[in-house]
Order: C-alpha cells, then structure tokens, then sequence
C-alpha cells in the first residue's frame, strides 16, 4: 500500500476539525494533515499530548548511551573580556596572520604560473572558508546520552484530557491491529502552546578519571544472536538470515576474463 493512498484514506475517514496522527512504536509521526510534522517526533509538535501520553504509561523513556559521538569541546572563557595574551604569543599570531596575508596575495596577484582564470578566486575562497571555520569545526570524540520513547504495547487504547491554561484539550489514542502503529485524535480548537516540547536532545555525558576507566573495562563487545528470532506470529522464521547462503554468480565472474579475451572488433 502505498503512502498517497493511506494518507487519502485516513483523511477521508477522519473529521477535519481535529488533528489526527499516526505514530509509531517510537512516537514519530507518519502521517499528519500538515506535511511539515511527517517524520518529527510527537513531543516536538504536540509537547502537551506526549507529557500526558507519559504520565498515563503509554509511552516510557528509555535513556540511551552513543560511545562514538563527536561533541564541541568546551569553552573556558566565562566572561566577555579577552582573555590576556603573552608576548611570545601574540607575535605567533602576527606571523601566522602575515603569512596568511602574503598567501592571499601570491593568489591575487596569480604568481602560481600554471594558475589561470578564475583559479585564484576560487582558491581565495577556499582558503578564506576553511580558515574562517577551521576553529568553529573542531570536534572531539565524546559519549552522549539521550531520550528514546516506547511504546508499552499493553496499553490498546487511552483517552482523557490534558489541562490547558484556559481550556481542557481532549483526545483519544487507540493501537492500529497487527502494526507498531497508532492513531491519536486531539481536539485541535484548545491551545496547549503553554507546555514545552518534549526533545530528544543528546547531552554530553561527564565522566571523572576512574569512572571512565570502569566504564571502558566494562564495555563489552558486540555479537550477532545465537539464534533467530521470529518477532510476530505470521513471520517465517526460516527465512531469517538466508542472505548468507547466496554465491557469486559463474558467469558475471568469468565476464571481465571474456571482454579481456576476446577481439575489440566483437565488443564494438
């Protein structure tokens, strides 16, 4: 089935003066009248509707580990002033700026001889762009923890309301048969701006020097499962895994030997 006509039919079933959803497991929309929100997370478009479905139990938080992420490393001026510069410093500074300022002129002035044309702006905007973010890029390995939402497939079916500040925002939340999907209707007339969005925003995690020792002792490495595992009843499990029994093909493999072999005339 394809998404055009899913899209079509719901909103043919649904009524117009409410805001309807369909989510997944994880709390991202699929479909929404507004196209902007396909693919967001709920909490960012609806930050009251997600805090209510996490009071209830619908959804859990889960907090999530990333040992391989890149974070900006850490200002350490905490005040507008410049910071004070030593001698030998600043004179390392005027130097690297006139070298700077000499490399651009050789490249105006084009006193790289096989350089023609255009070349020397183009490398003047090169070398302007990456000095200008050669110290805004620089990133550093770090390890980042962050929210996950799940669905608690207990749950079939919800629906209460959420206390706005002048007004009690209604909805009704039900889990569509044999999928990980589900359907929200909210009452769209009652303005719930007042609460914030719930984000998935990763945070650098801290660690002092023994933590983070143990920590890397205790990392262990990751392994394929023992056994295959069928994760709804209509599913084969014997088809699980079957990429591995494919072979490479005789005849693409000797087809590289054949064009080698045989006369140019016969391939024109």
């Amino acid at each position: 089935m394809r998404m055009e006509f899913l899209q079509r039919s719901f909103w043919a079933a649904t009524r117009q003066d409410l805001d309807c959803f369909v989510v997944d497991n994880n709390g991202f929309i699929l479909i929404s009248e507004r196209p902007q929100e396909v693919g967001r997370f709920l909490g960012e478009v609806d930050g009251a509707l997600m805090t209510q479905l996490l009071s209830m139990g619908v959804f859990s938080q889960v907090t999530m580990y990333d040992y391989q992420a890149m974070c900006r490393p850490p200002t350490h001026h905490h005040s507008a002033s410049q910071p004070l510069v030593s001698p030998i410093s600043a004179l390392l500074t005027a130097t690297r700026w006139l070298m700077n300022e000499l490399l651009l002129l050789l490249l105006e002035w084009r006193a790289w001889g096989s350089w023609r044309g255009d070349h020397g702006a183009e490398a003047k905007t090169v070398f302007h762009h990456s000095h200008k973010h050669k110290k805004q890029d620089l990133l550093q390995p770090c390890d980042t923890a962050y929210p996950v939402f799940i669905y608690q497939t207990a749950v079939r079916e919800a629906n209460g309301t959420v206390e706005c500040r002048a007004c009690q925002k209604a909805f009704v939340m039900q889990q569509v048969p044999s999928s990980n999907l589900l359907l929200l209707v909210t009452d769209r007339t009652c303005d719930c701006s007042t609460f914030p969005p719930v984000l998935r925003e990763a945070e650098e995690v801290k660690y002092n020097t023994s933590v983070k020792c143990d920590r890397m002792r205790s990392q262990k490495l990751r392994r394929r499962p023992d056994a295959c595992h069928a994760f709804h009843p209509e599913e084969n499990a014997q088809d699980c895994g079957g990429a591995s029994d494919t072979s490479a093909s005789l005849p693409l493999l000797m087809l590289p030997l054949w064009a080698w072999v045989l006369p140019p005339q016969l391939l024109q």
